[in-house]
């Protein structure tokens, strides 16, 4: 009849009915989840009571809300700092005494039998492809060294040290004796360092290439050398004057292809050992054998 409005088909009202259901359905939030009839939200919130929406929070669906969150969640303590990213530190790996003279020559200077956690200083070296593997100990809170010369004495010499600082590191420097006095030399050859401090022991390890080129204060170490061995005190993480006043050295030069065992008997230990004392001895032995005349 004319005028009257023309009525739709009842597929065509259905598919406009899940049309506005889909659409509903993506605009609701989280927030939305739940809301009864009377246009009240979850848990019988009204729509309009903002006190009450903003007591619970709203969350965005966008991906840059997720991944901070997600961020919040993972990464963060309860106290809002950042975990540790860090690996652990491996341990300082102990310096096997029983492999010296086969596999890597060593130096040993104190009480005779002692190893790398007893000697007074402990010395061992050995060859890895083209560098020297060095490892140092002594029994001291400040640094442990090894120097490198032409002849006995002190001067004119390349020192690698192991120095003990404030912070509780273990730092390896490169030195050059100028006389009696210990220059630090920024060119640093050493490479693969670790240290530890320990029972007041300063010990570690290092490498340095056997072939350096041409520099006045690194030596070439495939040339045979005196090994000048010392320790002593240091402050605020600066080496000062060794323990002992006359520091032991090598016997002969050392060359780093030939693995040996040395054992030094500290000063202690040296007191029957010399000529005069055996000599004094053998005759006071002889005269409690004799008797007095």
């Amino acid at each position: 009849m004319a005028g009257q409005p023309r009525q739709r088909p009842a597929w065509a009202s259905l598919l406009l009915r899940l049309l506005l259901t889909g659409v509903a359905a993506c605009n609701a939030s989280p927030a939305d989840d739940g809301a009864g009839p009377g246009g009240r939200g979850p848990r019988g919130r009204a729509r309009g009571d903002a006190g009450a929406d903003e007591a619970v929070p709203r969350h965005d669906s966008s991906y840059g809300t997720f991944a901070g969150e997600f961020y919040d969640l993972r990464y963060l303590s309860e106290e809002g700092y950042p975990f540790p990213t860090a690996p652990p530190v491996d341990p300082f790996a102990k310096i096997k005494v029983e492999d010296c003279g086969r596999t890597k020559g060593c130096f040993r200077y104190g009480k005779p039998g002692c190893n790398a956690e007893t000697c007074d200083y402990f010395l061992s070296y050995r060859m890895i492809g083209a560098d020297v593997e060095f490892e140092l100990s002594a029994d001291t809170d400040g640094w442990v060294a090894v120097g490198f010369s032409s002849d006995k004495k002190m001067g004119g010499d390349d020192v690698m040290a192991c120095v003990h600082d404030d912070n509780g590191r273990v730092r390896i420097q490169h030195f050059y004796n100028v006389g009696q006095w210990a220059k630090e030399v920024q060119r640093n050859p050493a490479r693969d360092e670790e240290g530890v401090f320990e029972n007041n022991r300063v010990t570690c390890r290092f490498k340095r290439p056997v072939n350096v080129p041409r520099d006045e204060t690194i030596v070439d170490l495939h040339l045979s050398w005196y090994y000048l061995f010392a320790w002593g005190p240091a402050i605020q993480g600066s080496i000062t004057r060794h323990d002992i006043d006359s520091p032991p050295t090598s016997e002969r030069v050392v060359s780093i292809y030939k693995y040996e065992d040395i054992f030094m008997p500290s000063a202690a230990y040296q007191t029957f050992s010399s000529p005069f004392c055996l000599l004094l001895i053998v005759a006071l032995t002889f005269y409690l054998l004799m008797g007095t005349p």
